[in-house]
């Protein structure tokens, strides 16, 4: 990448007050116009990271770079990003065009070019004609739109959105990811938006950060680390290694201890299945023949029709029935193969009850190799 609008050099994090570390050593480039997420749980650093980027916490150590210069001296105000956090802070004391207009006014930007850009800025949020609407009569939906009003009077180069939908009940948060969606797009922004909602994150972003932690070694708490970013068609397709695939997905992928013996994968457990010659021989010339790997295969790959186990009886399994999910149209099996569980999602009408056994056939060909100890994916 020539010019990331974002770039972090070897960025770490350590706590002043308790001494924990919460980053090492963090690179990566973002792409100026697009819309990245920052996708993990809990403790992985997602809300560090923005936070480092707009200011409100300082790099230990590393340098932060917003289109090409380093901003890490630089002060809050003077940074080109705008935040929109998960708590709103609107202003209730002001109507829905003083919330807006604030940050113009605090500039002292000419009043006639105010009204033009809040105007054009409520469009955007579909809020035109709430301008002298009391903050304190707003739904959470419309205050949330009116903080990304805000946003978009700022003509930052970049905004940040931190767990904006997670106070929003369901039904709002589904409308509420698609006007965000369109929203940087219209005005061709770069946003990074933090979320733990694997839903959020494939619906709306053109790049996922995927991030995971590590235990800090002396207890203190956990390190977060980047695991990979590219696409969610990449990330769901291409994962790095098992952390990636399992955590992208839903139901997560199904994962197998297995052994390569020539042109199939065996385990104690019952399974032995035909894998495809392109796969046998890759895994040989990368010194797996004959080696325990792991082998990850996704719900949707695994089916219970009767064509397809004629077509592939080679790739055949029996499995017991643990719990069985109609879903309308499909139905979800959690199922066991010796101790190992896994899910499988099948036709509505391929109902079973718990203690069923049932003949499944694994789409080998959309299966994944890990390799057992680095978990890192055997391209094949």
């Amino acid at each position: 990448m020539t010019n990331p609008i974002i770039a972090f050099r070897n960025v770490s994090k350590v706590f002043e007050d308790s001494g924990t570390q919460v980053l090492k050593d963090i690179n990566f480039e973002l792409e100026e116009g697009k819309f990245y997420t920052l996708l993990g749980a809990s403790g992985s650093g997602k809300s560090t990271i923005l936070n480092i980027i707009a200011g409100l916490l300082d790099a230990t150590s590393g340098d932060v770079l917003l289109d090409g210069k380093r901003i890490n001296d630089i002060p809050i105000n003077k940074r080109d990003v705008h935040t929109v956090f998960q708590s709103y802070a609107l202003f209730p004391h002001m109507n829905v065009f003083d919330n807006v207009a604030f940050a113009l006014k605090l500039k002292k930007v000419p009043k006639k070019e105010i009204e033009e850009r809040v105007e054009e800025a409520l469009k955007m949020v579909q809020l035109n004609g709430y301008q002298k609407r009391s903050i304190q009569k707003l739904s959470g939906g419309q205050r949330q739109r009116v903080a990304m009003g805000r946003a978009i009077v700022r003509d930052a180069k970049v905004f940040l959105m931190d767990e904006p939908l997670s106070n929003l009940d369901a039904k709002l948060r589904v409308s509420m990811r698609a006007e965000i969606a369109k929203i940087p797009r219209r005005i061709g922004a770069t946003t990074i938006y933090v979320t733990h909602d694997q839903t959020e994150a494939m619906t709306l972003a053109d790049r996922i950060v995927i991030m995971s932690s590590t235990k800090n070694p002396d207890g203190s708490g956990t390190i977060g680390r980047i695991e990979q970013i590219g696409t969610p068609q990449e990330l769901y397709n291409e994962p790095a290694n098992k952390f990636v695939a399992g955590f992208i997905g839903s139901p997560a992928m199904n994962f197998f201890n297995v052994k390569v013996d020539g042109n199939r994968i065996t385990n104690s457990e019952g399974l032995d299945i035909a894998i495809s010659e392109g796969q046998a021989k890759i895994l040989k010339e990368t010194g797996y023949q004959g080696k325990e790997v792991i082998f990850g295969i996704r719900p949707e790959d695994v089916s219970s029709r009767p064509i397809v186990q004629e077509v592939y009886p080679d790739a055949n399994v029996d499995a017991e029935v643990v719990v069985s999910e109609l879903l309308g149209a499909e139905t979800m099996l959690y199922l066991k193969l010796g101790e190992t569980e896994f899910a499988a999602r099948v036709d509505a009408r391929d109902f079973h009850n718990p203690g069923e056994k049932v003949n499944l056939t694994f789409s080998v060909a959309k299966g994944h190799f890990f390799d057992a100890e680095t978990e890192k994916r055997i391209s094949l």
